[in-house]
């Protein structure tokens, strides 16, 4: 799966839970950045214990 961010490739390794708009499947680049923002929740995608 590819990463939501427009422009981007990386393959998605987060789920951002958002409140005002779409849960959206990001890498782990973009989940850093937006995650900071007040009620982002952001979930792993992972198969076992890996993490990015």
């Amino acid at each position: 799966m590819e990463c939501a961010e427009s422009g981007c490739s990386e393959s998605a390794t987060v789920r951002l839970h958002v409140p005002w708009a779409e849960n959206r499947e990001v890498c782990a680049g973009h989940a850093r950045v937006l995650v900071r923002q007040d009620g982002v929740v952001a979930d792993p995608l992972t198969n076992g214990d890996e993490w990015p």
